[in-house]
């Protein structure tokens, strides 16, 4: 009987600790993302089948009229704040305010760095790029905030003016139409070389007019 005992002890043991296990792997993180650029469908799929590559994502939600974005992800694997962004900007849009909310309730988000940067001298730019629809959109933006000194980057679909919230000391028209350049934009100051502009995808060949 006393053996019976330890053995039926022991079963009870690996059964709770497995138990355990089981909840632990079913708790979910949960994430937002406000993606800049998301301007059709295909934008949406495109998004979502490249955080398809993380292996275990549920829950996926995309409002294009928002740019929100939201999906649940396994607790165990720990997905980073940094893969959560570079994941956006390797879809090819540009990532804004993002949260992750962990499964024992930890709130993670990305709005410290924003403010950093907000908070120092800036002033407000506006300048032409040529464009033509959501993607350009994302890829001008995404272009415009890789910039030192650049906190914010808003560019108008229909006037295809781009508007930077930046410090003067440290980015200026000139880097930023340079780099505009480098993606296949057009401005007034660069333009982009014509292997460039003929590499950007159909969609986004706009008529250059400069």
């Amino acid at each position: 009987m006393k053996h019976i005992a330890i053995i039926l002890s022991i079963a009870f043991s690996l059964f709770a600790f497995a138990k355990a296990d089981a909840q632990k792997s079913n708790q979910r993180d949960q994430y937002k993302v406000q993606v800049d650029g998301l301007g059709c469908p295909f934008c949406a799929y495109g998004l979502e089948k490249k955080f398809k590559e993380f292996k275990g994502i549920k829950d996926v939600k995309i409002d294009i009229e928002t740019g929100d974005f939201s999906f649940s992800y396994p607790s165990d694997k720990a997905l980073t704040m940094d893969a959560v962004v570079s994941q956006v900007e390797k879809a090819g849009y540009t990532p804004k305010l993002a949260t992750i909310t962990r499964a024992n309730g930890k709130v993670e988000t990305n709005a410290s760095n924003s403010a950093a940067i907000a908070s120092t001298d800036v002033t407000m730019t506006k300048m032409y790029v040529n464009g033509k629809c959501g993607m350009c959109k994302a890829r001008i933006e995404k272009a415009a905030t890789s910039l030192a000194g650049v906190s914010t980057a808003e560019w108008d679909e229909k006037t295809k003016m781009l508007t930077i919230s930046h410090n003067p000391s440290k980015t200026n028209k000139e880097a930023v139409a340079s780099n505009m350049a480098k993606v296949g934009h057009d401005t007034k100051i660069a333009k982009s070389s014509d292997a460039t502009y003929d590499a950007l995808p159909a969609c986004c060949h706009y008529k250059r007019a400069i």
